[in-house]
């Protein structure tokens, strides 16, 4: 071959590499299924990794997990794991899954943190508010009734272990609502699975609990909303960018009933025996893990715009406090949440 066509044969190698290179390369494909459980509704999606994973084996994977933590954790199932504990009036170790050992011991963390704000032991009071399970809300509970509750609430009444995994009651009439924690527990644990399909990029929703890794089908971090606490209709108060992160919002919002001219929302504080009073409509927080968020946002809900702020600043935990004005909402978000895209 002569030096020119050998030139020439070089050039056209190089750019048919090129022009191979410049081309985009096809975005991967996004599956998406959804359902409910604990209550809620719930979605995956996620983006098919090299090797692709069979989409109704991974949906019936997740739904059988689902399931299993739902017949653990549930308020909604009398069989659950969490009502015949509640149901026990023993002092003796009460056998559980690993699943809700390892619940109740994060949400006993949750609770030192939080100086009892967040409390799992807290049902009786949700309930005699009306806010429980069959929501039979309507008006304000006489003192005596709130007294008599707040004797069967107390987290330091409540223990729990890993190996064997149990739990047990210093008070016979304790009993445990993972309604705050559940739902984030269960995200990250549908995020692990995925994980273990091979997938890399996803967003798991269990209600209002995210969990995220990776990207989405335009390879820029996946985009969620945070939710305007308005009473009525839906509205996004800002978008965030989430990747290899958690995120939980809770509020005073939607879930609330007037008696005598008095607002009464269903964000109980167990150290009161009362739903919360101040302005703080929605508190949303980005974690590493999905149940860590999901406790930590009731926690500083009932905490409130000033001893909540304070508890997530000094941690240096992302947080968006949104506060009631007569003009309407405000702002207020700690530094770590402002170096957030």
């Amino acid at each position: 071959m002569s030096r020119i066509a050998a030139l020439l044969t070089t050039a056209c190698l190089l750019a048919t590499a090129f022009a191979a290179a410049a081309e985009p390369k096809p975005a991967a494909e996004l599956v998406t299924f959804a359902g409910r459980t604990m209550g809620t509704a719930y979605s995956v999606k996620f983006l098919q990794p090299p090797a692709p994973v069979v989409v109704e084996q991974a949906r019936r994977e997740v739904g059988a997990l689902l399931d299993r933590l739902d017949r653990a954790m549930s308020t909604y199932r009398e069989d659950s794991e969490v009502c015949r504990f509640g149901a026990y009036r023993g002092s003796d170790w009460f056998a559980v899954s690993a699943d809700t050992a390892r619940v109740v011991v994060e949400s006993l963390r949750v609770s030192e943190l939080t100086s009892g704000a967040f409390d799992v032991t807290v049902d009786p009071l949700v309930r005699l508010w009306g806010f429980g399970p069959r929501r039979e809300t309507g008006e304000a509970p006489p003192e005596q009734a709130i007294a008599e509750a707040r004797r069967k609430v107390g987290w330091r009444k409540l223990q729990a272990r890993l190996d064997p995994p149990a739990l047990r009651k210093t008070s016979p009439e304790i009993s445990v609502d993972l309604s705050a924690i559940a739902k984030g527990y269960t995200a990250d644990a549908v995020a692990e699975r995925l994980g273990q399909f091979g997938v890399t990029n996803y967003l798991v929703a269990i209600g209002g609990e995210l969990k995220a890794r990776g990207h989405g089908q335009q390879g820029r971090p996946w985009r969620v909303g945070v939710d305007k606490p308005l009473d009525d209709g839906r509205a996004i108060q800002r978008v965030i960018e989430l990747k290899d992160k958690a995120v939980s919002t809770s509020g005073d919002y939607r879930n609330f009933f007037t008696d005598a001219g008095h607002r009464y929302s269903h964000v109980v504080d167990p150290r009161t025996g009362r739903p919360v009073t101040h302005n703080l409509a929605s508190v949303t927080i980005v974690c590493e893990t999905s149940a860590r968020a999901d406790a930590l946002a009731t926690g500083l809900m009932v905490l409130g715009p000033d001893t909540g702020y304070a508890l997530a600043a000094k941690h240096g935990w992302p947080c968006l406090f949104i506060l009631r004005a007569k003009s309407g909402f405000i702002e207020k978000p700690t530094p770590a949440f402002e170096k957030l895209r």
